[in-house]
């Protein structure tokens, strides 16, 4: 069936093929002819005014500016943010070091206070290494906490100390402009 649609389709003879080929070669530059000045399609012929060029001109480098501006600012944040990450990389590293510390201090301090208390003799001398040893960890804990307060204390402050600047001086730039 798809044969005899292809067959019929198609030009009997050679003078056929050619005829054919023929009208289609000299149809298309009739066409083209048959419309070479189409005035819907041509451009119009006029000057920008100075006044508007001006303007698009003007607006161009406000853009240039501002996008400048946008990256100068985009810039500093991003600074900001890796001194700000820095800083508190090195203050977490700093704190947990003091924490370590602190852990092996008292360790050491138990395991002391448990060999010392299996070499007591009588009920009262333990007692007594035992309220020692309580008082000695009392001050110890309490000294071991100061420091990690101030510890903490410093690391909020030295982290938030870029970030308040950076809104001091924004804040600065807002009222200058």
């Amino acid at each position: 069936m798809t044969e005899t649609a292809t067959t019929k389709a198609a030009p009997k003879t050679k003078a056929a093929a050619s005829k054919a080929a023929a009208s289609k070669a000299k149809a298309a530059p009739a066409a083209a002819a048959a419309f070479p000045d189409f005035e819907a399609f041509a451009m119009p012929n006029m000057e920008v005014p100075a006044a508007f060029r001006e303007a698009t001109e003007k607006g161009l480098e406000q853009a240039r500016e501002a996008y400048a501006k946008v990256k100068t600012a985009a810039e500093d944040a991003t600074d900001l943010m890796e001194d700000t990450f820095e800083t508190s990389r090195q203050g977490v590293v700093e704190f947990n070091h003091k924490a370590v510390d602190a852990a092996r201090n008292n360790m050491d301090a138990t395991f002391s206070f448990v060999k010392d208390l299996m070499g007591v003799k009588s009920l009262s001398e333990a007692v007594e290494l035992q309220s020692s040893f309580a008082r000695q960890q009392f001050d110890s804990l309490s000294a071991q906490t100061k420091e990690m307060q101030d510890l903490a204390q410093k690391l909020g402050t030295d982290v938030s100390a870029p970030v308040k600047e950076a809104v001091e001086k924004s804040f600065k730039d807002l009222k200058v402009n």
